[in-house]
């Protein structure tokens, strides 16, 4: 299964960004891989109206069954999202990527 996470970094040690549209960084879990792999989202910052369905169609194009983030998508981000299966979870915003993934696996976070 492949997880994405809205991240200010780029490895497990990075904080998960609680913003969704603009989110520095994604982050890719690949579990049956074991392997981490991150996509540069920071040239969305320049962006004055449409960032959040940007980084949503940036995470569609990726194609992660679950989406681990801080505060979720927007309006317009959400809609995008919901034509997909990806199961969002939400909550996230001051953990690093590895305490969210364990809070994941545990059922601590909330699916929005």
């Amino acid at each position: 299964m492949k997880i994405a996470f809205t991240t200010t970094g780029t490895d497990w040690n990075a904080s998960i960004d609680p913003r969704f549209g603009r989110t520095e960084y994604i982050l890719i879990y690949d579990e049956e891989k074991d392997e981490i792999t991150n996509f540069d989202n920071r040239d969305i910052a320049d962006v004055a109206h449409g960032a959040g369905p940007k980084t949503a169609q940036l995470i569609f194009d990726l194609k992660p069954q679950v989406l681990i983030t801080g505060n979720g998508p927007g309006g317009n981000a959400a809609a995008v999202l919901t034509k997909t299966d990806l199961k969002i979870y939400i909550g996230a915003g001051n953990m690093t990527v590895k305490e969210a993934y364990e809070a994941y696996k545990t059922g601590i976070l909330k699916q929005s």
